[in-house]
């Protein structure tokens, strides 16, 4: 009599939780793949928790890597997430999708770079940290939002409250870009502006604005490149952003 298969792996209800799961076992399997988004927030934020920043994300989002990407896409697969196979061939380049089909959840993989409004490379950086892209790089994909949302607000909040960056990296990476960093500062000033909205303990908010003002020290007394400084005189004449739409149909 044939030995009965062990049960697969269990996916878990909760989001956050599950995120946390992949994550932590695609790392012990050497598997390039590293949390972003919301779920990364909740995962290294403690500030998340709190009642006035807390929300369940709808899906888990990754960043793995393109070159062994079949090792992320059988990775999956062997979790119990089923590929968006039609997707995949047509962008499996840049990005992959998954899908819990029991609980219509989705997974979304970007490869090697996050695109939205502004790019941030994460080929180079994808191993420093084991559960999630590194705390600065997870910071940008919310700093670089031209058009903040109330969930983008929110993390934005708990990782400005939790997240010492790492300014020479930022530093260097905005000051060859002045649309970034012009996005950057945009969005701070939007964050204090409405921080009023998520009533927060006296110490996290003391945080969250010494941290916006060291980061603008920084930005201001960065090293900027001459790319940097032709772009600026242009000023928002031209915009100076790529609208997110327009990076999903390149992906």
């Amino acid at each position: 009599m044939d030995a009965a298969e062990p049960p697969g792996p269990v996916i878990l209800d909760d989001v956050r939780a599950e995120g946390v799961r992949l994550a932590e076992a695609a790392a012990a399997a050497d598997v390039p793949l590293r949390l972003m988004g919301g779920v990364a927030v909740w995962a290294r934020c403690p500030s998340a928790r709190l009642d006035s920043l807390a929300r369940v994300p709808g899906d888990v989002d990754f960043v793995g890597l393109s070159r062994p990407r079949g090792l992320v896409r059988d990775f999956l697969e062997a979790q119990g997430y089923e590929p968006d196979r039609l997707f995949n061939a047509l962008h499996g380049a840049q990005r992959l999708n998954f899908a819990d089909t029991v609980r219509d959840r989705p997974i979304d993989v970007v490869l090697d770079r996050f695109s939205m409004c502004h790019a941030i490379e994460l080929r180079e950086r994808l191993v420093l940290e084991p559960v999630t892209i590194p705390a600065t790089d997870l910071l940008l994909t919310k700093l670089q939002i031209v058009e903040l949302n109330d969930k983008d607000q929110r993390d934005l909040v708990a990782l400005l409250a939790d997240v010492e960056p790492d300014l020479p990296y930022l530093t260097a990476l905005l000051g060859a870009d002045w649309g970034f960093e012009h996005t950057v500062r945009r969005t701070v000033a939007r964050v204090l502006s409405d921080l009023a909205r998520f009533p927060l303990p006296a110490e996290v908010d003391g945080r969250v604005r010494a941290h916006v003002a060291e980061l603008l020290a920084a930005l201001d007394e960065g090293p900027k490149t001459v790319g940097w400084r032709m772009r600026s005189r242009v000023g928002e004449r031209i915009r100076w952003y790529q609208v997110p739409e327009e990076a999903r149909r390149e992906a």
